[in-house]
């Protein structure tokens, strides 16, 4: 399914948030928005404070959830990339690298330096590893379609 990774691919890197679903201990679900930097297609990159909702939940439970969209498409005209993964706080001796590969797709004045990411600078650099990605199928697509929307799993590789 070559063209469906394709969209999958363009649906990434045309856009900047993703929203992040986790979970706490007891399985309680949470949204949030996040600007994300993406390595290839199975690595994504945010900050945020260890001390927010969805951090504290990666702390307990790693397995997440990701959804990719433009927000501003028309109804029945969107494309998104659904992910599985897990996440983790990045190691101090990888912020090095990863803070100038997050810092990359932001404009000059938003970038982040490395010592704020790190105690007792007050964010972190996070990290999703991709286990799955699957695409929306609208029901009416001449070749995938099922008569409903739908998600389909595609491989994609970790090139850009």
């Amino acid at each position: 399914m070559p063209e469906l990774a394709d969209i999958a691919r363009g649906v990434i890197d045309a856009n900047t948030y993703l929203a992040l679903g986790t979970a706490d201990a007891a399985g309680t679900p949470w949204v949030s928005p996040v600007f994300y930097t993406p390595d290839g297609y199975t690595d994504f990159y945010w900050v945020s404070s260890p001390d927010t909702r969805h951090s504290r939940n990666i702390a307990v439970r790693p397995d997440v959830s990701i959804a990719i969209y433009d927000s501003h498409s028309p109804i029945g005209g969107a494309e998104a990339v659904y992910l599985s993964a897990t996440a983790t706080e990045v190691p101090d001796e990888e912020i090095d690298d990863l803070a100038v590969l997050f810092n990359g797709r932001l404009p000059e004045p938003k970038r982040i330096g490395i010592d704020e990411l790190r105690a007792p600078g007050r964010i972190r650099l996070y990290r999703a590893t991709v286990t799955e990605h699957s695409v929306l199928v609208r029901g009416s697509d001449p070749r995938y379609g099922r008569g409903t929307d739908s998600r389909m799993t595609v491989t994609i590789d970790g090139q850009r």
